[in-house]
């Protein structure tokens, strides 16, 4: 059996969901929303690139607090008086950045969450400077929002999510190939979950165990297919 790599990190379970690991660059994001009675005018932006665990750890808080998630496209449509009674978390902010009836609606929703002091947090890749919103009302309250960063995951934290990918799959792997992928590959969970899929895949199609010769092979290929 291949030797199991381990790492001394605290996990956090997402009442439900997958563990969510915790390591020193996300450390700070998770204090912050578990400090959520602590946050100015009861509002939060967290921010990160893609992939860097921005829904996970959105849906770790939801659980926490019962609160809802919704998509910042979808508030136009949303019953605004009735999301502001409980605690909410609205993602992807800059994807109204072009859509004033959504934006009316956010409006509409921090006011009525502020006068009551229920917490709201706000997701997106950029900090709500930059979000560009086109109702000024909005983005000047946006604008002095607190604000929490995830970055790019770090070593230990890419590789306990890469080592919990390959288990799920009941897949033993040697820390030497962890370390190998870590240094081949894109920085974030998504492209995580994509290459443990391709390696299993490739790893079946040729009917052995996953190797550095099948790894550098799926990486080989995968670096052709995104350049």
């Amino acid at each position: 059996m291949a030797e199991q790599m381990t790492f001394d990190l605290p996990v956090k379970t997402a009442l439900g969901r997958d563990d969510f690991f915790i390591s020193p660059a996300n450390a700070l994001a998770v204090k912050m929303l578990e400090d959520w009675p602590k946050w100015p005018d009861a509002k939060l932006a967290l921010i990160g690139p893609i992939g860097s665990g921005k829904t996970h750890l959105t849906q770790v808080w939801a659980s926490e607090l019962g609160a809802t998630v919704v998509a910042a496209q979808d508030l136009a449509k949303a019953d605004i008086p009735t999301l502001a009674n409980a605690p909410i978390a609205v993602e992807d902010i800059r994807d109204i950045a072009t859509a004033p009836a959504a934006q009316e609606a956010l409006f509409h929703l921090h006011n009525l969450m502020r006068e009551t002091g229920t917490p709201l947090l706000l997701t997106a890749d950029l900090a709500p400077n930059h979000w560009a919103l086109s109702l000024p009302d909005l983005q000047s309250r946006m604008s002095a929002t607190s604000v929490t960063a995830l970055p790019a995951p770090d070593d230990a934290l890419l590789s306990a999510v890469l080592i919990k990918l390959f288990a799920d799959r009941q897949i033993d792997v040697q820390p030497k190939l962890i370390a190998y992928l870590i240094k081949r590959m894109d920085r974030s969970f998504d492209t995580a979950g994509l290459l443990v899929a391709a390696l299993d895949k490739a790893a079946l199609s040729e009917r052995r165990a996953i190797s550095h010769g099948i790894a550098a092979q799926v990486l080989d290929n995968w670096d052709k297919n995104t350049a």
